[in-house]
């Protein structure tokens, strides 16, 4: 398969070599003082890879394995824009909208008093029950996943706060897929986005068994700060599973091009996958400057993504990024985003999910350098 997008200098994308320089130095001493194994990056504009690069390791126990080109990064959250992703194109083919609650289409989630919340508010964090979870035996049965969704409690009145959902919304966006297509949510997001895009090797929600090998084993600080293994993610059954909040897998330059297809509006390589407005109106703020209280600062959400905004602080974006900037991260790991204004398209991939402080300023420090390159 092709990959979709193709190559250029900075120079021929109109991009400064001195801040990538800084931003390569950059990841390379956090490898070198340990912060984590290994990172992946990359930079795209005007349907070019103009930079993408590869650091340090993808695995440490049992064996030491160095990442390469090909590695496959967990996204974490930032599957979620994936998986909304697939909801925006059934939005398109008419097959349900925004304002339309959950339980027009998912017959029984009205239980307990959700029957007015609309796709709108679970995409934006809205829905009122963020802690709601699945339990690990319904990542199989997608019989017992619609009635464990259909049987979330809520915590607050939907619509009143924002409220980041790690898990819930998007296991709810995954039953809504599948009721709607009557096809495993994996396949649909596959069929529909990785593949037609051309990303079919490199972009996954639901990791075959057989592309395991190119996982990396994601890590966390140990009692000496030094990254070690996780047990949760670094498994088959994980990575299987492609949790639709959390578990997708790629590299960078798969991530960079789907944000690239969202920088122009929709289109790739010459495939449409989306209409200009469709894109303009899932990464339009939603939710204005309220304060997400999970994140403690406005996230100007999306339909998705979050948006820049101009408030002085946002998490991943990087301060000096546009206002119309979108994008979303992943726990203490990873960012990826797209500035519509200039075209450029970033994705920042590691396997250590690290806590605050660190984590938000690092990601403040990486996402400048890219807005520093950007000469025209």
């Amino acid at each position: 398969m092709t990959f979709p997008l193709t190559s250029a200098t900075l120079c021929d994308a109109g991009l400064a070599p001195e801040p990538i320089e800084r931003l390569t130095r950059t990841i390379e001493e956090h490898i070198v003082a340990g912060r984590y194994p290994g990172a992946q990056f990359a930079i795209a504009r005007a349907g070019q890879l103009a930079v993408f690069r590869t650091f340090g390791d993808a695995t440490l126990s049992p064996t030491r394995q160095p990442a390469q080109d090909d590695t496959l990064w967990l996204l974490y959250s930032n599957t979620k824009v994936i998986t909304a992703c697939a909801v925006w194109l059934l939005v398109e083919r008419g097959a349900l909208r925004f304002t339309d609650t959950v339980a027009q289409h998912v017959a029984g989630f009205e239980a307990h008093g959700k029957g007015a919340i609309t796709v709108r508010e679970v995409l934006t964090h809205q829905g009122g029950f963020p802690n709601a979870d699945v339990p690990k035996e319904a990542w199989t049965d997608h019989d017992l996943l619609k009635r464990v969704v259909c049987d979330f409690t809520l915590e607050w009145v939907p619509g009143s706060q924002v409220h980041y959902h790690g898990r819930a919304a998007h296991w709810t966006a995954a039953v809504l897929i599948e009721a709607l297509t009557k096809t495993d949510y994996r396949t649909f997001i596959r069929e529909n986005i990785a593949d037609p895009l051309g990303l079919g090797g490199e972009l996954f929600v639901g990791l075959p068994d057989v592309e395991g090998k190119r996982a990396v084993d994601m890590h966390e600080p140990g009692p000496d700060g030094k990254p070690v293994r996780r047990a949760d993610e670094n498994n088959a059954e994980f990575r299987r599973a492609g949790t639709p909040g959390g578990g997708g897998y790629a590299t960078a330059r798969a991530m960079v091009a789907f944000y690239q297809m969202m920088a122009n509006g929709g289109s790739l390589n010459g495939v449409r996958l989306l209409s200009p407005r469709m894109v303009e109106y899932v990464t339009r703020n939603q939710t204005a400057d309220r304060v997400d209280n999970y994140m403690g600062m406005p996230m100007h959400r999306g339909l998705g993504p979050h948006v820049r905004g101009l408030t002085p602080t946002i998490r991943g974006l990087g301060s000096l990024a546009h206002p119309r900037t979108f994008g979303h991260g992943g726990v203490g790991s990873s960012y990826c985003w797209a500035d519509p204004e200039s075209g450029v398209s970033f994705a920042y991939l590691t396997n250590c999910r690290i806590p605050d402080p660190w984590h938000s300023a690092r990601l403040d420090v990486i996402s400048n350098f890219v807005h520093s390159a950007i000469n025209i």
